[in-house]
């Protein structure tokens, strides 16, 4: 809530005075500022010269010598205006007898001037933009030179023609100037007025009143000519453009730390106003349309013309009080920011400026009418300074004690705001809905403040819901069609059916306040609003409004308007509302200057006076000197008893520290996965933002806040995490200096880091850079707002300058993560991160399911408010009423301090008593309260409970830092006055330093932890885990530090209660955030149930009971879930050991002496313990149990159910605490001194380590009662009121036409209303993001990473960054078959080879004396038949057996290769150089392509083959055209002469099915960006799918017969299409000149999973035919291997060239021969030439590659594999020949069906599958053949007998293939007794005769297969079958096809 408002003056003169005031108090030295507004208002005679610092000077010395009061400086009394007559006019610019005296009006009238008198033109304050016309007594006016005026006045009215004013106060009165000084002519008429040649009077050249002459020399040359003032319209170009946050609207930039620097070098900027410039109370007519057109009125500056100023103020106005001097260090010169900073849209406000001294916060408003002035002694008397808001209509001026009150237009904008409610719906055209009225509002306003409780403040948000709420209802009927209303969490609002008039307003305001105890009063003016104000004040002096916190004060006289304020006067209400206008800087600066300036002296006085005996210190030293010798003793003795539970080492032990070893949580892992998932979307969209395919690895870096101890906190997570050493970016024994390479703290040296890491990003393209913002709503500052400050604070809007640099958001290798627990500042109308790429931490539980099982259970705010919520148990959020009693009390008493530093003093002096009193003064326990005495106890006493001394954490949060510091001084002196400095460290923590600990701390620290290095320190919170400490946590924001699981209270009474933002309510909060170990929760049975009712404060009794019950509250005990602890075994807490008990248990104690065997006490739950029974705030009732006859021992019976126990005391020392304990017991109720333990109870407490505890609940959190409420508090929907406040400091609301978050809201819901309903201010860095003029302002690599506090978001990321990496070296690597050949063994030991090792390329004589190797040694037919070439006895285990056909792709071998950069890719790849090659540059349309139609006869079809080809016009280059028509005619071949490097010779042809996405097409790379031609060959069906992505590509489309064949059919028509095109080429060419032989004959079909190629390089040291070598093996292109075998002297006689596949298990065997005369597999150079007769078979599905090289071989050409050349075959999941799934056509449900059910008999009832004939019969021969042939079955001399087709009949079964064309080569056959033959679809080259050449053994089995039964039964005719086999009926089969599916038929017979 801001207290701004326009006052009585010229907004240019408040510029100028204030730049000057900054100017001058960052020049000088000294502390005392100079009062503006007494230049102001004041406007003595100064001199216009620049500022000289001597001048400054000066006016200091004055200005501290004139602190008497009798000096001429000392303030006079105000300028008391004499009221006006009754009834006459006062409105500005007109007389009081209503005449208009402005000249714009009357320019052109005629006007009387006596003989003697000039016109001239007088400024009126309230009419800046006017003049007056007066007619003056030229005698009293300046000469030329500005001399001889006579003294006095005399002039007259030109309005009504009144005559004879000789004063001129009298005349300034009645032309209605309203001054707030002494009248003075010469301050007040400005300029001669003249007549132009038209007529019309216009203003003429200044007046040179005395003293001018210096104005004239130093005005700026641009307004020398113009006014002094020049108006709005003339300073355009100087107005700040309303893109430049102007320095009033930086909520979070102190305005002092903006305006360092000269005014006149920022000139666009000295416009500080932020909203509409407010005149005479109402909005300037120039800005009325921005109001009214714009809802939320973002802050725009007005335009205000430049004047440098300086010089002192002759007077200093009352309202300035000596006593506020400002800043305390000149450092910060004195502005205040933006005070209207909290409420909902800045409409028109003007920046507050502080100068006045931090303390007032008071701007004097825009008034009309006589002024009011604000008594003397008004801050004395109230005992707090009044808060009036503004409300409707006009103001009037404040004088006097302005120190003593503060002015806000909060309620003006809000009113304003709600009116412009309606024009929300007229976008849906419901343009009658009227606004809300004026009445309506007030009486609202009054509705609210009187349901108010005492101790609620009003909040402006509540007010905007009201108003809406009642707005609607009003029109509900015309609303219901444009919007559903939610239910809204307020008071009902009276209907407004019939409208309140201005008449019934006060009547009715008064009505309802009269039924609230006076605490709203109604003051009803008659006249203006002054009398009311007047009034108020009045009864404030006379202590007539002491109960009343709200006085509204109407004047509803005016004819339709009202004029309307509200003044707070409640105390409490009146100090939090003023304080909470400051900003933060304010704050700080204000609580500096009390504690610099001495003013919380009184304080301390004011406490030392509250001991019982005197001062305090004189008790402490007292204390000090008596107990020196005695706590000496009692150490030692303490320190004797814990000799107790030492082990046998003699060392103490305690099992419950361990240190928690670093994991991946389940939740972490989840988030880092949702992280990579976003960063592929944005890879994968069309958008082309992120090409993860181009990143070979990951670096990183982590920006953190300006705090050591986040810095070194994250060092540490980054180190133990592994992540550098995963990510390859250090070596095993990395330094701590490398690891902070990666974390940079965005401090002064942040810039020099930040440009290496930008440097690195450029030079390293293939480097995927994560640049990681953690805590990222910290510095939301734009970076325009430090260009204008820059000299103030370097890290201003650092974080803008470095993140949201060029250079980053352009670098397409750079994605941004901002990470943060309170993400509301980001999400804005303006954000930059796009909804789609924020990730929110998952709820553990969806619809009830646990997502995530994890052995923690995370307790944060929800849990905390829970907490307070169930009635079984103290909640953990507390608020301490004895403390805020007392803090309320001395705020009355002391008005004029902070309520900041009163809460601190107040709490220093509760610890410090609380000490006293645990130390043995128990008569200080009536000084502190209940809760912090608790605290105490348990900090000092729960070191005493553990053999190693361990002790609990109590974090006191004191956000101001020279006040955490008074803290620090004031604790240590009175810890070391106890003689407690061995009990427990206090540790003063400050964001920009690490962490003190004293040595003896340190040395307990390293023995705990083991740590042997001498010069280790603790770094971070984390490392005090067990150190029984206060840390005293200081800085205005928490940054990210993580506390140990010590922590037993977090104590945050000190927040400062103005944070009433949701980001810095849960900022604080979440500093006690935790992890407890989920387990079942504890029976909340009758332990503890005689606490719960009473919770009245415990009055000071001095009971042992209550000193022993150290540990703190019950709901330690029954906190649902208990704090994790690492190993459930380990616990020094026995289960019985216990100290008095204050529980009524019925029946006997029956506590076992003895205790549960080891085992048992592992498994059952440990009864409570009394440390977790808490000390209720009201611990009357323990008392009552321990006096009463029922008392026993708090353990339940032995065995008790409690998790998580398991100890290790020994039966002993179990004995002893009981009985020590029973007997402590009997004491404990009469007892009421404070003695010091017995040595039985220190044993027993030894046993308790409050470590155990701390692991097993969260701390308890102690608030300020108004935060405590605040979070408590729940809205209609049930979410926490604190939730539905403004979301961060640097947002506004968009609209009050807003709905309320609502509980069942996600996180991404949220994310959305805030992106809806919020606008960053000015001064936030997203602030200009919309004006970039790209409707899509979301930076597409920009992520946000948003989850609670403290539940692990750094573990998470950098798992994120392991996972990432992992990935990018998955993308660049690939899993390749990595299989050795088969058959080794069998090959042929012949004596030929080829014997020269290091021949580039075959000796074609030579090769073909090679023999042709039969065997297949391609591992991909392992389970393939064997082909038998000569007469050989194989063993049948020398083949496997045969595998299940499901197996034999998941069993194959693969080894993940990295990729190379000759790799062929997918379309997953995109990189810059392969983009014009796909056809997506961005540069290019989509890739055009045209269809063209090309057919061919082809006889063995008998038919016409029309073929279509897609075209792209990228390719058609390699085509020939008719022209004209443009019809396809070739595809262009080139030369076998052509001997250039630049091109590939052979068209490649890539068949493929079902891999659009991945098949391998892209081999720009492989080819090395050299040109080739690459037709992919599809099926029709998919023609449209592969189009889209590969649009560079060529395709051919097979014809629609094809759709369901196999890849024979492809390679068929590749290989006859491109020998018909050699021909078409042959032909065109031979035109040319060219011989037919010399057209290029070959071509290359590939599989689509080629990937990388190799060549093994060869070492014979020297000699040629040496067998001695040495190989390796590289990578290298296609290109190099496509250019090397073309090269091939000889090439055209070859028909087939291969390589091997390439396998890492090669040996030196298979490389030793350079080439083999075998089959080729895979990827083959095809002749096409040659192999015209020779067709690939195209019904085959399966070893149609083993098929054709058989038939190659036979026809006598030559296949020559070159060994040394390997292919990389990619495993691709998808597609290819397993796209084929046999189902049944009959049924829905696709089940399989098993190979063996793929052939029945001929018309039987069997399923039909719907799958190819073919298929069928390849799968069943491979799975099944030897039902066929069982004589073959592992007989492996008696092969199965192929002709002219080779068919796969399984591993089991050998075959000998021959081929029955004439001249063919066939092996010799004559020693071979085959066991079975095959014929399938034979043609007429089979004939009786040449069966006949062939033996087989008797019982060998014969099987025809044809495509019809009658041509089976014609075969067995004309083949002659029947004299050598038998048939039988039932022999016949055909494969499971319906009749239209064409099936294959079978007859079987027996060789007789």
């Amino acid at each position: 809530m801001g207290n701004s408002y326009a006052g009585q003056l010229k907004t240019t003169r408040f510029e100028e005075v204030l730049h000057n005031s900054i100017e001058a108090s960052l020049r000088s030295n000294s502390l005392v500022p100079r009062p503006i507004f007494s230049q102001l208002y004041l406007e003595a005679e100064r001199h216009l010269s620049a500022l000289e610092g001597g001048s400054r000077v000066d006016h200091e010395e004055e200005e501290e010598e004139g602190e008497g009061g009798l000096e001429p400086n000392c303030p006079p009394n105000p300028y008391q205006m004499l009221p006006p007559p009754e009834g006459c006019c006062t409105t500005d610019g007109f007389c009081q007898a209503g005449k208009d005296l402005r000249l714009a009006s009357i320019s052109n009238e005629p006007i009387d001037v006596p003989a003697g008198f000039l016109l001239v033109g007088a400024k009126s304050p309230n009419l800046p933009d006017h003049l007056l016309v007066c007619a003056v007594d030229k005698r009293f006016l300046p000469d030329d030179s500005g001399h001889n005026a006579l003294l006095g006045f005399s002039g007259n009215c030109v309005g009504c023609g009144k005559k004879g004013f000789c004063y001129f106060t009298e005349f300034s009165n009645h032309i209605n100037l309203k001054l707030t000084t002494q009248p003075k002519k010469q301050k007040h008429l400005k300029y001669y007025l003249v007549r132009s040649a038209q007529g019309a009077l216009t203003k003429g050249p200044l007046i040179c009143w005395k003293g001018s002459e210096f104005r004239g020399r130093q005005t700026p040359a641009g307004s020398c000519s113009g006014s002094l003032f020049p108006p709005l319209d003339s300073s355009g170009p100087l107005a700040a453009s309303s893109s430049e946050p102007t320095p009033g609207a930086n909520p979070s930039v102190p305005m002092g730390a903006q305006q360092a620097g000269p005014a006149s070098d920022h000139p666009s900027l000295t416009a500080a106003a932020t909203g509409p410039t407010v005149f005479n109370g109402k909005d300037s007519p120039k800005h009325q349309q921005l109001v009214k057109s714009k809802l939320s009125a973002t802050p725009r500056p007005s335009a205000l013309g430049i004047l440098t100023n300086s010089g002192p103020p002759k007077k200093r106005h009352k309202g300035w009080s000596p006593e506020s001097p400002s800043a305390t260090d000149g450092s910060y010169p004195q502005g205040g920011g933006n005070r209207a900073k909290y409420e909902s849209a800045s409409m028109s406000y003007m920046p507050q400026v502080g100068l006045v001294g931090p303390a007032s916060v008071t701007f004097p408003v825009v008034a009309s009418g006589e002024p009011v002035s604000v008594p003397d002694n008004l801050l004395k008397i109230c005992k707090a300074k009044p808060v009036i808001f503004k409300g409707h209509g006009n103001f009037p001026y404040l004088c006097g004690n302005l120190n003593d009150v503060v002015v806000s237009p909060l309620l003006y904008t809000c009113y304003q705001n709600s009116q412009s409610i309606s024009r929300a719906y007229e976008q849906y055209g419901a343009s009658t809905i009227q606004p809300i009225s004026e009445e309506t509002q007030l009486l609202l306003t009054v509705y609210y403040l009187v349901q108010l409780a005492a101790d609620q403040v009003p909040m402006m948000e509540d007010l905007e819901q009201i108003f809406l709420r009642s707005w609607r209802e009003s029109h509900l009927t015309e609303i219901r069609q444009y919007q559903q209303a939610p239910p809204q969490p307020f008071p009902p609002a009276p209907s407004a059916v019939a409208p309140v008039t201005s008449a019934q307003l006060p009547w009715l305001a008064g009505l309802a306040a009269s039924s609230c105890n006076d605490s709203v009063h109604i003051i009803e003016c008659t006249y203006s609003l002054a009398e009311g104000l007047s009034e108020m004040f009045r009864l404030l002096i006379e202590g007539k409004l002491a109960k009343t916190n709200y006085v509204v004060i109407i004047c509803a006289c005016r004819n339709a308007a009202i004029d309307s304020c509200i003044a707070v006067t409640g105390k409490y209400q009146a100090r939090i509302l003023s304080e909470s206008l400051l900003t933060p800087a304010e704050y700080q600066k204000e609580v500096s200057y009390e504690l610099v300036t001495g003013k919380v002296d009184s304080l301390g006085a004011f406490f030392s006076t509250l001991c019982p005996e005197g001062d305090i210190d004189i008790l402490l030293d007292k204390f000090h000197q008596e107990n020196q010798g005695h706590i000496s003793s009692s150490l030692t003795a303490s320190s004797v008893t814990k000799s107790a539970s030492l082990d046998v080492g003699g060392a103490p032990t305690c099992t419950s520290y361990t240190l928690e070893p670093h994991h991946i949580r389940p939740f972490q892992l989840a988030v880092a996965q949702k992280l990579l998932s976003h960063v592929c979307s944005i890879a994968d969209s069309s958008t082309q933002n992120l090409d993860l395919g181009s990143f070979e690895k990951v670096d990183f870096l982590i920006c953190i806040p300006p705090s050591e101890v986040t810095y070194q906190q994250t060092l540490f997570h980054v180190w133990h995490s592994g992540v550098l050493l995963e990510l390859g970016l250090e070596k095993e024994h990395m330094t701590k200096q490398r690891v902070e390479q990666y974390v940079l703290k965005l401090d002064a040296e942040a810039q020099t880091k930040f440009k290496s890491f930008l440097q690195n990003s450029f030079q390293n393209p293939h480097t995927l850079f994560v640049l990681i913002h953690d805590h990222a709503h910290w510095d939301l500052v734009s970076s325009t707002v430090h260009n204008l400050y820059s000299q103030s604070d370097p890290s201003v809007g650092l974080v803008d300058r470095l993140l949201n640099c060029r250079e980053v958001k352009e670098a397409p290798n750079i994605v941004t993560l901002h990470v943060t627990s309170f993400p509301y500042a980001l999400q804005t109308q303006h954000t930059l991160i796009s909804p789609y790429n924020e990730i929110h931490w998952p709820a553990s539980y969806s619809n009830g399911a646990d997502l995530y099982p994890e052995n923690k259970k995370y307790f944060g705010l929800s849990e905390f408010i829970e907490s307070t919520l169930s009635g079984h148990s103290l909640p953990l959020l507390r608020y301490d009423s004895s403390f805020e009693a007392m803090v309320t009390a001395l705020g009355k008493r002391f008005p004029r301090l902070h309520s900041a530093v009163i809460r601190t003093f107040v709490l220093v002096q509760h610890y410090a008593a609380a000490m006293m009193a645990v130390s043995g003064l128990s008569q200080m326990k009536n000084y502190t309260s209940v809760e912090t005495l608790e605290i105490t106890q348990n900090l000092i006493n729960s070191p005493k409970q553990c053999p190693c001394g361990h002790g609990l954490m109590v974090l006191l949060r004191v956000p101001c830092s020279p006040l955490a510091a008074v803290a620090y001084e004031r604790l240590a002196h009175v810890r070391a006055r106890l003689a407690l400095e061995q009990h427990f460290e206090i540790i003063l923590s400050n964001p920009s330093s690490g962490i003190t600990v004293g040595k003896h701390f340190v040395k307990q620290l390293k023995m705990w932890q083991k740590i042997e290095d001498a010069e280790w320190r603790p770094q971070t919170y984390l490392e005090l885990e067990g150190l029984p400490c206060i840390l005293i946590f200081s800085g205005m924001d928490p940054h990210g530090e993580s506390l140990p699981r010590s922590l037993r209270y977090c104590d945050l009474r000190l927040i400062n209660s103005s944070c009433l933002v949701r980001t810095a309510l849960e900022q604080e909060l979440g500093l006690a955030a935790y992890f407890v170990s989920n387990q079942i929760p504890l029976e909340k049975g009758v332990c503890g149930e005689a606490l719960e009712s009473d919770t009245e404060k415990l009055s000071s009794t001095d009971s042992e009971d209550e000193e022993l019950a150290t540990e703190g509250s019950t709901s330690e005990k029954r906190s649902p879930v208990k704090r994790e602890r690492p190993c459930s075994h380990d616990s020094t807490s026995s289960p019985l050991s216990s100290k008095a008990s204050s529980s009524v248990l019925g029946g006997e104690s029956s506590a076992q002496p003895g205790g549960p065997s080891q085992g048992e006490q592992a498994r059952t739950p440990q009864p409570c313990s009394p440390s977790e029974e808490g000390r209720a705030p009201g611990d009357k009732q323990r008392l009552r149990v321990s006096q009463g006859p029922a008392v026993v021992n708090r353990h339940s019976p032995g065995p008790a159910p409690q998790p998580d126990s398991g100890l290790r005391t020994s039966q002993k020392s179990v004995q002893v605490s009981v009985t020590s304990s029973s007997s402590q017991l009997s004491s404990s109720g009469s007892s009421s001194s404070s003695t010091v333990p017995t040595a039985g109870t220190l044993v027993l407490q030894a046993s308790h380590c409050s470590m155990t505890k701390a692991c097993q609940q969260p701390p308890v959190v102690f608030l300020p009662k108004l935060v405590y409420d605040m979070v408590t508090s729940t809205d209609s929907s049930g979410l926490p009121k604190a939730a539905s406040l403004l979301p961060s400091h640097s947002v506004m609301w968009a609209s009050s036409f807003r709905p309320l978050l609502s509980k069942t809201m996600t996180s991404t819901e949220q994310s959305l209303y805030y992106r809806q309903w919020t606008v960053p201010r000015p001064s936030h860095m997203d602030y200009g993001n919309r004006a970039e003029g790209r409707v899509d302002s979301f930076h597409p690599r920009r992520l946000l990473l948003s989850g609670p506090p403290q539940i692990g978001k750094t573990g998470a990321y950098l798992q994120f960054l392991s996972i990432l990496s992992r990935m990018l070296i998955r993308l660049t690597e690939v899993d390749v078959y990595d299989e050795e050949e088969i058959n080794i063994n069998l090959r042929e030991e012949s004596e030929w080879h080829y014997l020269q090792l290091s021949d580039p390329w075959p000796d074609l004589e030579l090769f073909k004396t090679l023999p042709f190797d039969y065997i297949i040694h391609d591992p991909k037919y392992e389970d393939a038949s064997l082909i038998c070439s000569h007469h050989q006895a194989i063993k049948s285990e020398d083949r496997g057996t045969s595998r299940k056909p499901e197996d034999l792709y998941m069993r194959r071998q693969t080894a993940r290769m990295r990729l190379s950069k000759y790799a062929a890719y997918n379309t997953y790849h995109h990189c810059e150089q392969c983009h014009q090659y796909m056809g997506f540059h961005p540069r290019y349309q989509l890739y055009e392509s045209t269809l063209h139609a090309f057919a061919f006869s082809y006889s063995m079809l008998g038919e016409e083959i029309q073929l279509h080809f897609v075209i792209p016009k990228s390719k058609e280059h390699h085509f020939v055209f008719s022209q004209p028509g443009g019809r396809l005619e070739s595809m262009r071949l080139p030369l076998v002469t052509d001997k250039s490097h630049e091109y590939i010779k052979s068209p490649t042809f890539t068949p493929t099915t079902g891999r659009h996405e991945h098949g391998l097409f892209n081999l720009y790379h492989a080819m090395d960006g050299a040109s080739h031609l690459h037709v992919l060959v599809v099926k029709e069906y998919e023609m449209a799918i592969y189009k889209k992505y590969w649009p560079n590509h060529i395709m051919l489309v097979l014809p629609s017969i094809f759709n369901s064949a196999g890849v024979g059919a492809a390679h068929f028509l590749i290989k006859e299409l491109s020998y018909h095109n050699l021909e078409l080429e042959r032909s065109r060419q031979e035109e040319l000149g060219i011989k037919p032989q010399d057209i290029w004959p070959f071509i290359v079909i590939s599989d689509d999973s080629c990937v990388m190629w190799n060549v093994v390089d060869i070492d014979c040291g020297g000699e040629r035919s040496s067998r001695e070598f040495s190989w390796s093996e590289r990578n290298v292109s296609l290109k190099y291997i496509m250019q090397h075998i073309e090269a091939s002297p000889n090439i055209t006689h070859y028909a087939l060239i291969g390589m091997r596949k390439w396998s890492s298990k090669t040996g030196t065997g298979e490389v030793r021969e350079p080439f083999s005369r075998c089959h080729v597999h895979d990827f083959v150079v095809l002749n096409v030439d040659l192999t015209q007769n020779v067709q690939y078979n195209q019904n085959r599905f399966l070893c149609d590659d083993v098929d054709f090289n058989l038939r190659v071989q036979s026809a006598g050409l030559l296949l020559c594999r070159f060994n040394r050349f390997s292919v990389m075959k990619k495993q691709i999941a998808v597609g290819g020949h397993r796209s084929f799934h046999v189902t049944s056509k009959v049924s829905d449900n696709p089940m399989t069906v098993v190979p063996a059910q793929y052939i029945c008999a001929p018309d039987s009832k069997h399923t039909f599958l719907a799958a190819p004939a073919q298929l069928l019969l390849e799968k069943f021969l491979q799975h099944h053949s030897h039902h066929f042939f069982p004589l073959s079955l592992k007989n492996h001399g008696h092969p199965v007998l192929l002709v002219d087709c080779y068919l796969n009949l399984g591993s089991q079964i050998s075959v000998c293939y021959v081929s029955s064309r004439p001249h063919s080569l066939n092996i010799s056959c004559s020693d071979f007794m085959f066991s079975g033959l095959l014929l399938y679809l034979c043609d007429s080259f089979v004939g009786a005769s040449f069966l006949k050449k062939f033996h087989f053994l008797k019982g060998a089995t014969l099987c025809v297969i044809c495509q019809d039964r009658n041509s089976l039964r014609q075969t067995v005719v004309r083949l002659e079958l029947e004299d050598e086999w038998q048939f039988r009926l039932r022999d016949e089969f055909q494969t499971a096809n319906a009749k239209e599916d064409r099936p294959l038929f079978f007859l079987t017979g027996r060789h007789i």
